[in-house]
């Protein structure tokens, strides 16, 4: 129960003022062999990145090996 707890709890925050950040903030969006980025811009000029993990590799790439 309790991953399900930090889950609920997850929220897009700037990194610096703490003000939620939304797609409109989105400025940029790359994906890489580990994931996907996505760089967001806040109104007090903080950018904030995020990964998300991905199951797929970036094209043109190999799977990482475990």
């Amino acid at each position: 129960m309790l991953g399900q707890t930090m889950l609920a709890d997850l929220a897009l925050t700037c990194t610096r003022c703490g003000a939620p950040l939304d797609s409109s903030d989105r400025k940029l969006s790359m994906r890489t062999p580990d994931g996907l980025r996505h760089a967001y811009e806040c109104d007090c000029e903080a950018i904030t990145i995020t990964v998300s993990a991905d199951p797929e590799p970036a094209r043109g790439t190999l799977p990482r090996r475990e």
